[in-house]
């Protein structure tokens, strides 16, 4: 017989669904806690306030990808180009699995600044270790010349316009589902390939 999650694991797992489906504001503390079936004051016990429950949700997802891309790095050769397809396809890797996520990223943008900052803090260091990579991979040539840091915003807006725009992205015929999702990853994968890749040396 299969042994169920700690509570704390199953109340983070059923937030992390019903706000990236529904949205932080249309859920409630009573809603999570009769889907986990547990007593809301069991939930309160480990979260005390919605805040330090999205706050939560938002750190687990963080940390989450953090995982993930560092796993994928570990996992690649040297070359650069395929180094960043494997953290790209690693980003979007949870989002096929789990649409949920990128409703959760839309969440972001709807929360007040103190709580998306924790967010925000919790990917710095992988942005800056990514911005870092970048700019060591154009130094040596083996990567075009850019603005590092414009790379990865791009590739943050890619993900995060999932979450956004559905709309504008159904009126180019894109549709959020997994075969869509994969497709748009292969472009911008091709996408960074042609703009990253060194010129031909004369």
């Amino acid at each position: 017989m299969t042994s169920k999650p700690p509570t704390r694991e199953r109340i983070l797992d059923a937030a992390t669904d019903m706000f990236g489906v529904r949205g932080v504001d249309a859920v409630s503390l009573d809603m999570i806690a009769a889907d986990v079936g547990v007593a809301k004051q069991t939930l309160l016990y480990w979260f005390p306030s919605k805040d330090d429950l999205v706050q939560a949700v938002l750190v687990e997802a963080a940390s989450e990808l953090t995982i993930a891309t560092e796993a994928a790095i570990r996992a690649t050769g040297d070359d650069p180009l395929d180094r960043i397809e494997a953290v790209v396809r690693a980003v979007f890797r949870p989002a096929v699995r789990r649409p949920a996520l990128l409703g959760l990223i839309r969440e972001v943008s709807r929360l007040s600044p103190a709580v998306g900052e924790r967010f925000h803090a919790e990917l710095r260091p992988l942005v800056d270790r990514a911005v870092g990579y970048l700019q060591k991979e154009m130094d040596r040539g083996r990567i075009r010349q850019a603005d590092p840091r414009l790379i990865a915003a791009l590739c943050y807006a890619t993900v995060t316009g999932i979450a956004t725009e559905p709309e504008l992205l159904r009126s180019v015929g894109w549709q959020p589902t997994t075969a869509d999702l994969r497709r748009l990853r292969s472009e911008l994968l091709a996408f960074l390939r042609a703009a990253l890749a060194p010129a031909p040396r004369r």
